[in-house]
């Protein structure tokens, strides 16, 4: 079958949703929303979404955690499957001790890591979660 240009609307942006569904969400919405232990205390924002070029598949959240007022502050790429998302608290539980998060993989702003396969296999191995 071929597709013919005249088949797309003129703007895509006119026909697509832009910021969610009742099963999709926009990046730029998931960006930004707020990280919290499952006692309820805000521990992190979600600072990027990072999705594999291919599958299409979402690999990781980046949650920014720790530091004050930007200062310290890390970034823990954390497996999809290990984040909830909850209405009530519009925001992404994350069933993780703060322990845990602490001295799991993370990285400065300065130093992003190579999100490689074998990168994404620690973090994923580190959380338990099959890829």
């Amino acid at each position: 079958m071929t597709v013919t240009r005249s088949e797309y609307p003129e703007s895509i942006d006119d026909r697509l949703p832009t910021e969610e569904t009742d099963r999709t969400i926009a990046s730029d919405k998931v960006e930004g929303t707020p990280v919290y232990d499952s006692d309820g205390e805000r521990i992190g924002k979600i600072q990027s979404v990072m999705i594999d070029k291919y599958t299409g598949k979402v690999v990781y959240a980046v949650m920014s955690f720790g530091g004050f007022i930007g200062l310290g502050e890390r970034y823990h790429p954390l497996p999809w499957a290990v984040l909830r998302y909850d209405e009530k608290l519009e925001g992404y539980i994350v069933g993780i001790k703060k322990e845990a998060l602490e001295s799991g993989p993370s990285f400065a702003r300065d130093e992003p890591p190579v999100f490689d396969r074998a990168y994404g296999m620690g973090v994923y191995s580190y959380y338990g979660i099959v890829p």
